[in-house]
């Protein structure tokens, strides 16, 4: 009896000691399917943030500003362009929409799409200090799978500068139409006078006859102009650059214009260095010389005096300077002086003559060699405009 019961207390041992093992053994796999389970869980938290930062540096690299908006019209998303659109900092999210754009609009398009799926070509305007911009919104609504909102997408892509080219385009539209009109007129005016009887008189057919030539070259002049700022546009502009010695091209330009001046009164002066040597096409050079002068002549000072310079920059460059003593230009019309058909003095410019065009093509010219050109100006003191071109190296030209 006493080998039976020491049996069954080794049998309980030996049951209770496998029992232990099991246990250990049991909880050793639990702790091991937790540590599994939580570095699958760190895993997958670590990859969905590093998905949702490669999404959220994908959506801040596009141009189009986008914003994703929840169910209750708060935002969960916004992009580096739509933050830049309406001013709003890296803080918006969890904001309403009318919160973070500061527009009715745009929350008068998220209220919409409760009703419909998409919302396209929407055009708003966003008044600030600097100038009003306009955007085009593309919004679609998001749905859950039983069909209830889920939230939307806004894509805004700025139409600003656009709207700008539409404006210059009318402008120059509206420009050309008029420049063109008024010598039109005159040459048509002219003719109906001479064809009502005015040929008849020898003295009124010649005063006639010399207004429909005036115009009429005034109207070759405009359309050349135009036919060079359009191949200037598009890059079709070729240039046979050489050396050029600068002093000899100014002084051709002055000399055609020296009736002009005589006209005027006004001194025309070239004291251009014969040791400047650009690398540059003579015949647009010139041009872009014969305008400036012709420039500071109209509205420099009558029996006044204007100067052309040359130097040599220090970083071999060479400039030139059209200097006047004209009453100067001011500030506010600095920063536009060289768009077409831009004038300071409307009527004086229409008393003078001219295209509206000379200084529009006195920049593309210089930028068509590689420099660029400026003007400095104080009221009452004259006006210098400055230009630079590459210099010429030895044994180079295209």
């Amino acid at each position: 009896m006493e080998t039976a019961l020491i049996l069954l207390i080794a049998t309980v041992v030996a049951l209770a000691a496998a029992w232990g093992r099991e246990r250990v053994l049991r909880r050793a796999d639990e702790d091991r399917n937790r540590r599994d389970v939580a570095e699958q869980r760190s895993r997958r938290e670590l990859e969905l943030k590093e998905q949702a930062q490669r999404t959220a540096s994908l959506f801040d690299r596009m141009v189009e500003g986008l914003v994703v908006v929840d169910g209750g019209g708060r935002i969960r998303l916004a992009n580096r362009a739509a933050r830049a659109l309406f001013g709003f900092d890296g803080q918006a999210s969890g904001k309403s929409i009318l919160e973070a754009t500061r527009n009715h609009e745009v929350a008068s398009v998220v209220a919409r799409l409760d009703k419909e799926l998409e919302v396209l070509g929407h055009e708003l305007r966003i008044d600030s200090m600097e100038a009003p911009r306009f955007l085009q919104v593309n919004a679609l609504a998001l749905r859950d799978a039983a069909g209830a909102n889920d939230g939307a997408i806004l894509v805004f892509h700025d139409l600003t500068r656009l709207r700008q080219l539409e404006g210059v385009r009318q402008e120059f539209v509206a420009n050309v139409s008029h420049e063109l009109r008024t010598p039109l007129s005159l040459i048509k005016s002219a003719a109906e006078t001479l064809l009502d009887g005015a040929k008849d008189d020898p003295a009124a057919l010649g005063r006639f006859l010399q207004i429909i030539d005036k115009h009429a070259n005034r109207l070759a002049l405009l359309i050349d102009d135009l036919l060079l700022l359009s191949t200037l546009d598009s890059g079709r502009l070729r240039l046979d650059r050489q050396p050029l010695a600068l002093k000899g091209t100014v002084q051709d330009a002055i000399d055609d214009l020296q009736h002009r001046a005589q006209a005027r009164d006004v001194t025309l002066t070239n004291r251009v260095p014969a040791s400047l040597i650009a690398l540059a096409d003579n015949d647009r050079i010139r041009q872009v010389i014969s305008n400036l002068v012709d420039n500071a002549i109209k509205y420099g000072r009558p029996s006044g005096t204007t100067v052309v310079e040359g130097s040599v920059l220090p970083d071999g460059r060479i400039e030139l300077c059209v200097v006047d003593d004209g009453p100067g230009i001011p500030k506010e019309a600095q920063l536009r002086i060289f768009e077409r058909f831009y004038r300071v003095d409307k009527a004086r410019s229409r008393e003078q003559g001219g295209t509206g065009l000379g200084l529009a093509i006195v920049k593309h010219v210089v930028q068509a060699h590689g420099g660029e050109v400026r003007i400095e100006s104080e009221p009452g003191s004259g006006a210098r405009f400055i230009l630079n071109l590459p210099a010429a190296v030895a044994g180079r030209s295209s």
